[in-house]
């Protein structure tokens, strides 16, 4: 049951106010007037990670690697990428105590116009485009078990309900989330469990290398699907966009960012085990609901229609999490610009119930106007982009402002900023030289994103 609000040290629900002109005092708590505690943070950030990617783009990678030890391997090396992300967000998130994620982070360390810029990312492709490619997925797997059913009006349908649920009760919406949260990660484990215990004839799963996999692991094809593999692991900053509601946030950060992202490495893994252990590669491939289909092979015909509707379920809390953390984006960019005022608006209870609303449009816009792996290709590119300037200002930061206060320094530093920068940019090159439109969209989407800064400042003015 969610606790009462204005109770400090309990989980879902903690006091707080906001600084003059929607600037938070680096003390201060709940930007919204209500926050979140340890577990309904670290909620968010789970259901955030684990969505649309794990379910859908295994089939995506074995369109060109057909080994199992570079498959399992990508997943390792997303998971660490994202641990020395996480760690990262994590002192700067503490030290930067408001939310908005790296709207607040590019704005502050570099300067306004990146923040905007980043702020537009976060809010368009960052929690949007995901929110669309959850809920399709959704309508996906729900549509292999009730074929009458279509996929698109039962992605649109879902994203309507989070939307009104997230605007209609603050504590529902933290009970919500955590309960449908703590379900999916029982049901992923009892499904792994289940899939180790009753097949009876397993697929060969290698999990040492073989000839011919360093190719792999060193060839493009490895880091084409790596861009999959990284969207999978993306909400592992989620917990930053809710900084300024956070109860101690220099405490809480780097459990939740941490903790979470190690706890999805874990269950990522797994479920890549068992898909791979379960059904042949030949079926896998190129298939959206893999899922559904290893299910086939672990249960039989009723088992994986009943999986199939198990796996749309808990796409239910991921497009819960995307509609409850990625409005406060936009809510921050209406304090801030006088001419997105308008997101600014609350419900008398603290809801950014305008802010909510438009991102659900948003995301309507991508369900109904382009094609899934478009969405995730290009959205993947300007998210590492939108993460990678963020992660390189831990360096700028340090050095420019030796005496902020850190209630949290990254852990491995510099080492793990060093490798989550060096593994993003390998990733975003080769996403422009393999594929060069998906690219260019993402850039095009921050030109548009300087060009409404331009204008947003004239309206300051």
């Amino acid at each position: 049951m969610a606790s009462r609000p204005g109770r400090a040290g309990r989980d879902d629900v903690v006091a707080g106010g906001r600084g003059a002109g929607g600037r938070e005092p680096a003390d201060s708590r709940a930007t919204f007037g209500r926050g979140y505690g340890f577990h309904a943070a670290a909620a968010v950030v789970v259901a955030n990670m684990i969505g649309t990617g794990v379910f859908t783009s295994l089939g995506f990678q074995l369109e060109t690697i057909q080994s199992t030890f570079p498959l399992l391997l990508l997943w390792v090396v997303g998971g660490v990428a994202a641990f020395c992300g996480a760690i990262t967000y994590a002192e700067l998130g503490a030290a930067l105590r408001r939310s908005g994620g790296e709207y607040t982070f590019l704005g502050r360390i570099y300067h306004p116009a990146a923040g905007f810029v980043s702020g537009w990312i976060s809010a368009t492709v960052g929690f949007a485009a995901p929110t669309a490619l959850a809920a399709i997925t959704f309508g996906t797997y729900l549509a292999s078990v009730f074929p009458a059913l279509s996929p698109t009006w039962l992605a649109a349908g879902l994203v309507a309900a989070a939307a009104w649920v997230h605007s209609a009760t603050y504590g529902a919406s933290s009970f919500f989330q955590r309960s449908f949260t703590t379900v999916k990660v029982i049901l992923i484990a009892a499904f792994c469990a289940a899939a180790l215990a009753m097949v009876d004839a397993p697929e060969p799963v290698a999990l040492l290398p073989s000839a011919g996999d360093a190719e792999l692991v060193f060839g493009g094809a490895f880091a084409v699907s790596l861009i999959y593999v990284s969207y999978a692991y993306t909400g592992w900053n989620a917990a930053t966009y809710l900084t300024g509601e956070l109860e101690n946030p220099g405490r809480t950060l780097p459990g939740v960012l941490a903790g979470g992202t190690l706890l999805v490495m874990v269950l990522y893994l797994a479920l890549n085990y068992t898909f791979l252990r379960a059904a042949p590669m030949s079926e896998l491939e190129g298939r959206l609901e893999v899922g559904h289909i290893a299910a086939m092979h672990i249960f039989g015909p009723l088992g994986a229609d009943i999986m199939g509707v198990t796996l749309a379920v808990l796409l239910v809390s991921t497009v819960s999490a995307m509609v409850l953390a990625g409005p406060r984006v936009l809510h921050v960019i209406g304090e801030d610009y006088p001419v997105f005022r308008f997101l600014e608006k609350r419900t008398p209870s603290g809801i950014p119930r305008v802010a909510i609303l438009t991102q659900a449009a948003l995301a309507l816009f991508f369900i109904f106007s382009a094609s899934f792996e478009a969405i995730l290709v290009f959205s993947g590119f300007t998210l590492g982009l939108n993460s990678l300037l963020a992660v390189a200002g831990i360096f700028v930061l340090r050095r420019r402002e030796p005496e902020l206060e850190r209630p949290y320094r990254a852990w491995g530093y510099p080492v793990t900023p060093l490798v989550y920068l060096a593994l993003t940019s390998w990733t975003l090159a080769f996403i422009l030289v393999d594929r060069p439109a998906q690219g260019l969209i993402g850039l095009g989407l921050i030109a548009a994103g300087l060009l409404f800064y331009w204008v947003a400042g004239r309206r300051t003015a």
